[in-house]
């Protein structure tokens, strides 16, 4: 089976970064067979083989406080995915009679927890976006209450590649002493993140998209001072006869034991990504973006949606092109994309309902593209003709 999947994979041409990475940096897999291989458990003995899990769990936190510009590594936390990242800030911080801010470009990562809580009392506001994808920032001071306590946001839509202006809405969270959660799954790796510069409390990202890690990594990272209350309680390695989970960080939100494999991964992941740079990446990811933009804009019955006239300026967009052919379904689309072209692309909803609402496109879905650093221009270029030859016959 796994040879059969080998073979398919050589063949195909992979445009589905947004969801993950399929093409990864060598050393990452060599990183988690030697884990796989070597590693005990961290926290839970004194071997040198639990030693190396946790030199290497230790070694990745002060890379991502790095990358992030997230402060003392202690408070970077380590989860499966953003998923249960945003899951423990959101919980972790907000309740009954809390009001929150957020936005219609938001995932159900962030959307069904906040449908969840509205349940038992916190009261919802959503920012809206013009009908190219854009926030209307006017709208944050509009929907201030009293009792608002947070704001939570993702820092790109994972369905247009537009880009959020975090540093704004840190500003408007620090003048009214708001909480603001920020939701980096889209961007970490791939477009500079300055926590400091956003002026967040929480960063929640996950590992295996633009940080180049494997499926079952994550994090959030949390400004110190910020008490975010357990999601879970258990082991902890330390402290094993008290009745209450340790209050410290990073145990106080780490209970149970870590994927120290897949931190392994993350780790060489980081590693590529420090030698390569965040600014070298962006532009390359970008460049093959705008290629495919300029390859199918003009094409009759193409429509793509997003910003692209004010994205097109540095560091404005991440690099997803999203599009729709005549009435086709997009499942369709992306079925014909793979079965005839060889190509893999996100075709539906994306997880993310309110933004398709905003856009009209409950029903047709949407054809994703989405491309990273290991994507090429003649890659590219295939995508363009299949394109062109599927609206044709339309």
């Amino acid at each position: 089976v796994l040879a059969a999947v080998e073979r398919k994979a050589e063949k195909m041409i992979y445009f589905d970064n947004a969801a993950t990475t399929m093409t990864k940096p060598k050393q990452v897999a060599e990183a988690v067979a030697m884990a796989l291989t070597n590693f005990g458990n961290s926290g839970r003995g004194a071997s040198e083989a639990s030693m190396d899990a946790s030199r290497i769990i230790f070694s990745t936190r002060e890379k991502l406080s790095r990358l992030f510009h997230g402060g003392d590594p202690k408070q970077t936390i380590f989860t499966c995915n953003a998923t249960e990242s945003l899951n423990i800030a959101i919980n972790g911080l907000i309740g009954p009679g809390d009001h929150v801010i957020t936005t219609v470009l938001e995932h159900n990562s962030v959307l069904r927890p906040l449908f969840h809580l509205a349940e038992q009392g916190t009261d919802l506001s959503f920012v809206t976006c013009n009908n190219k994808g854009r926030l209307k920032y006017e709208e944050f001071e509009k929907h201030l209450k009293k009792n608002t306590k947070a704001v939570v946001c993702t820092h790109a839509s994972n369905v247009t590649g537009n880009v959020v202006d975090l540093k704004q809405i840190g500003e408007f969270c620090r003048k009214h002493g708001l909480l603001f959660i920020a939701d980096i799954s889209q961007t970490a790796g791939a477009y500079p993140v300055d926590m400091e510069v956003f002026q967040a409390d929480v960063l929640c990202f996950t590992g295996h998209k633009g940080l180049f890690g494997p499926q079952g990594t994550g994090g959030l990272c949390v400004r110190e001072g910020v008490d975010i209350a357990p999601f879970k309680r258990g082991g902890s390695g330390v402290h094993s006869f008290l009745k209450e989970h340790p209050a410290e960080m990073p145990v106080r939100l780490e209970a149970g034991t870590l994927n120290g494999h897949g931190i392994a991964g993350l780790s060489a992941a980081l590693d590529f990504i420090e030698e390569t740079g965040v600014e070298n990446i962006h532009s390359r990811e970008n460049a093959l973006m705008l290629q495919f933009y300029e390859g199918v804009k003009d094409i009759p019955g193409v429509i793509v949606y997003g910003d692209f006239e004010s994205g097109l300026s540095r560091f404005r967009r991440t690099a997803v092109v999203s599009l729709n052919i005549g009435d086709y379904d997009s499942s369709r689309v992306s079925d014909e994309l793979e079965t005839v072209y060889g190509i893999a692309t996100r075709p539906g909803a994306h997880c993310a309902p309110l933004m398709h609402q905003s856009l009209g496109t409950v029903e047709q879905g949407i054809v994703r593209f989405s491309f990273s650093w290991f994507n090429t221009e003649e890659e590219v270029e295939a995508a363009v003709r299949a394109v062109k030859e599927l609206a044709e016959d339309e």
